[in-house]
């Protein structure tokens, strides 16, 4: 008998082979998803705080595609893919490998059957874990999207280049200390939280419908892919407005405060950016690069999760089998 994938909380994983599998699922998605997470960040930055939407560099997610190819070629699409490995390995190895510890933990706490799926403890588990790996892996997500907002050829946004990630990293501790990295980190936190409050949970939710309604077998591929499309969708839903927040205090210009404190110029944190947008540019201003956005998570939770899933139970087969 097959063994029963991630979601449904079954399998015998530790918590680090959890979190490897995971990690290694989110690398594989995210090979296919950065072209649409550039296009994403630089729909987010144009415009930005400005009445009626600013000057278009670009008109939509197609003529970002359209344009950076032709600018830039396949470096340009790709720009900032190396700290999204390791940003990805970090998040997702995390959410994915956490979800079910912190689920079963909450579930104890609550007095509840660690095996049963109650909405409200795996919103609460799907949150945590998010939290945890968007705290580790801040200072990789802030120097990522820099990097994919930065265009020779046709920039939106503040302009921040470095020649790579290690270079981003030390320029950033060089001009502004520990805190440069950790910038943006509630932000990061805010975000991650509120996409995954609801990635793991509507995913094992459609899964489980599926079985349950005898529409397709829990372990089929096609249930793995419809189930992590709804995922997708909801996860756009409700983290958009957060993402173009965070996207836009990592990426904004800083200043020398006279105590020598670096901060940004536009936004002290989060909501002051969302309310400052919503001021300027209206509700519109936080789905900016949506359909980007869109493009880039479809793909991006329907491999994670897919993969996540074949990769656990191949991992289990070969791990049981030398057993």
């Amino acid at each position: 008998m097959a063994a029963k994938p991630a979601a449904s909380g079954a399998h015998p994983l530790s918590t680090l082979e959890g979190f490897t599998c995971g990690a290694v699922a989110a690398c594989i998605a995210v090979t296919v998803s950065n072209p649409a997470e550039v296009a994403k960040t630089r729909l987010q930055l144009q415009g930005e705080l400005a009445k009626n939407g600013g000057e278009r560099v670009y008109k939509h997610a197609a003529d970002v595609f359209s344009k950076t190819w032709k600018n830039e070629g396949i470096r340009g699409m790709q720009r900032g893919l190396g700290p999204a490995y390791i940003y990805q390995f970090l998040l997702n190895g995390s959410r994915l490998g956490f979800y079910e510890p912190f689920r079963r933990n909450i579930n104890k706490f609550f007095g509840v059957s660690p095996t049963d799926h109650i909405p409200i403890t795996s919103v609460i588990a799907g949150a945590s874990s998010g939290a945890v790996g968007a705290a580790l892996g801040n200072p990789l997500f802030l120097i990522k999207a820099r990097m994919q907002a930065y265009s020779p050829a046709l920039p939106v946004g503040a302009q921040h280049y470095y020649k790579s990630s290690f270079d981003a990293l030390k320029t950033i501790f060089r001009a502004e200390g520990y805190r440069g990295l950790v910038r943006g980190i509630d932000a990061a936190i805010l975000r991650t939280s509120m996409g995954s409050s609801v990635q793991l949970p509507s995913y094992n939710f459609a899964k489980s419908q599926l079985s349950k309604h005898d529409i397709l077998p829990t372990n089929s591929p096609w249930s793995f892919l419809i189930s992590s499309s709804v995922s997708g969708a909801c996860v756009c839903l409700v983290m958009q407005p957060a993402d173009t927040a965070l996207t836009r205090v990592y990426n904004q210009p800083t200043t020398k405060l006279p105590n020598g404190r670096i901060v940004g110029t536009l936004y002290k944190n989060p909501i002051d950016c969302l309310w400052k947008t919503f001021k300027a540019e209206g509700i519109k201003g936080w789905y900016k690069g949506s359909t980007a956005h869109f493009l880039r998570i479809a793909p991006h939770t329907i491999i994670t999760l897919t993969a996540n899933d074949i990769i656990i139970n191949l991992y289990l087969k070969t791990r049981d089998g030398r057993q």
